[in-house]
């Protein structure tokens, strides 16, 4: 059933069993998991069924940290958030992201990486991927053509990436959502705060706004907060009327730990000889799986760095590759997905290098996909200036520290070594890849990956959540998405936000017996 909260008369109360906060991937994967049930669900979302100017504006916020995107273009306001311009990648973390690494403070999930599996596995339905396999040689035995390169497994290895076509839940799950009689969609239902009972020992409801100036109250049972990383964190922060650091922040932890992946050009590969690299290439809309280069677990402890992997990128000697800080505006981005949607007809959108010329290509260039250590100082936190809806609009402060850096420069030398040591070919980094002055070039990017914020810790004065995704010392709030990470891997996060988000409706169903 769909409501749009500005038809309702002004100060009317929704009730529900339990009331999810966002559909986007997280929100839109947990309502599917109730259709049908006995209980009714209440799906709250700011935004309409389509993009809208207005909405998408109540994003918008401060950069103090880092130069980094517009916060109001790096997430979707409406019906299926962002998945509405997510390219589609995907892969699981490793066993060592989920790790206490001695040489990584703050590292360490309060679960391991074999009790993710089974969600894993429902998730590639959601996403519409292949099978659940993620091995290099699993790919390999579906087409012989697909090679790893020959490379120490002790030192590097290939580690894949699935492809969703990309699955836009806003309109794959439309029809589903909306058709559900127990699963009651709210749009244009904008949450301004989270109001706690007196004790701050539970939420009693929500307060809910529209854009038109009506208000509403929404009451259930449980709540789970499924905004993304930054909105989670804005709105904890903001409940601040009964506490003034906002929910779930005894020990100011809300909004610290911003995560991102550096996403980087690092170095170009020139191969030595006729060597197939199939397996690691990629085009969009067509390739179902491909490998990324990684360093091994081993390694990583032997040299006490993060988790990374580079991608083979063809191109051309002279080349300058650029990141997507440099190249990838909205409006340029946008442009590209619709060159790519209606089959590369005509010249590329400007700025973008023409495609590579017909053959195998003997020349890459080496884009890094790097971990960020979690780091107290990358934060949200809230501005003074407040939105349309009077809430305070948000303040981004991204920061590196040296483990980024210099697990950056290590990670090229090691993969450096080895691929002359494979007879692959020889590695050219760029020159301020091998400074040790830790500085970071102009080029420096993310990848429109938000994670942390509302980390996972057992242990209340170390985390905002506990490993089931409750708010420490809140007897009804969960918070479902990436923002619950408490370290990132190197792998893109909807997959694994999509497994948590199947995890977390699994003990709720099990919570409302």
């Amino acid at each position: 059933m769909h409501i749009d909260a500005r038809t309702l008369p002004n100060g009317s109360v929704l009730e529900a069993d339990l009331c999810i906060v966002g559909a986007g991937a997280a929100g839109i994967s947990m309502a599917l998991e109730w259709i049908g049930s006995p209980r009714t669900v209440l799906l709250l979302e700011g935004g309409g069924l389509e993009y809208e100017p207005a909405m998408q504006d109540l994003y918008r916020g401060e950069i103090v940290g880092l130069p980094y995107y517009p916060l109001q273009a790096a997430r979707l306001h409406y019906f299926g958030g962002t998945t509405g311009h997510w390219a589609g990648f995907c892969a699981t973390l490793d066993p060592i992201d989920f790790d206490k690494r001695d040489w990584v403070p703050h590292s360490g999930w309060p679960l391991r990486r074999k009790e993710l599996d089974p969600f894993y596995a429902r998730a590639q339905l959601l996403l519409e991927l292949g099978p659940y396999e993620y091995a290099a040689g699993d790919w390999q035995r579906r087409d012989p053509t697909l090679v790893p390169l020959p490379l120490n497994p002790r030192v590097m290895w290939t580690k894949m990436w699935q492809f969703s076509p990309p699955t836009r839940f806003g309109a794959r799950y439309r029809d589903a959502v909306i058709g559900a009689r127990n699963v009651h969609l709210c749009t244009h239902a904008n949450v301004c705060e989270l109001e706690a009972n007196e004790s701050l020992g539970a939420v009693d409801g929500l307060r809910v706004r529209t854009l038109d100036g009506k208000q509403h109250r929404a009451r259930a049972r449980y709540y789970v907060l499924a905004c993304c990383s930054i909105q989670n964190a804005r709105l904890l922060l903001a409940s601040n009327r009964r506490t003034p650091t906002g929910l779930g922040n005894a020990h100011d932890l809300v909004g610290r730990f911003f995560m991102e992946h550096i996403e980087i050009p690092g170095g170009h590969l020139a191969l030595s000889g006729p060597v197939n690299t199939k397996m690691y290439a990629f085009e969009f809309g067509q390739t179902k799986a491909r490998g990324e280069l990684a360093l091994s677990a081993a390694v990583q402890r032997e040299r006490r760095i993060l988790n990374g992997t580079v991608s083979l990128e063809p191109g051309a000697p002279g080349e300058v590759a650029k990141s997507t800080f440099q190249w990838g505006t909205p409006e340029r981005l946008a442009a590209l997905r619709k060159w790519q949607a209606n089959g590369k007809i005509g010249p590329p959108p400007d700025g973008l290098p023409e495609p590579a010329p017909a053959g195998a290509p003997r020349f890459f260039h080496l884009v890094t996909r790097q971990e960020q250590a979690p780091n107290p100082d990358s934060r949200v936190m809230l501005s003074t200036e407040r939105d349309a809806l009077d809430m305070p609009r948000t303040k981004l402060a991204w920061r590196l520290t040296e483990l980024d850096r210099r697990s950056f420069r290590v990670f090229y030398e090691v993969m450096g070594r080895e691929l002359g040591r494979s007879g692959v070919g020889r590695l050219q980094l760029l020159d301020w890849v091998r400074r040790d002055d830790g500085t970071w070039p102009g080029t420096l990017s993310g990848g429109w990956h938000h994670m942390g914020t509302t980390r996972m810790h057992d242990n209340p004065r170390l985390g905002v959540v506990d490993a089931t995704c409750r708010v420490h010392g809140l007897d009804n709030l969960y918070v479902a998405g990436a923002s619950v990470y408490p370290t990132g891997g190197a792998a893109n996060p909807t997959l694994t936000l999509v497994a948590l988000s199947l995890r977390l409706s699994d003990h709720l169903k099990r919570t409302l017996a």
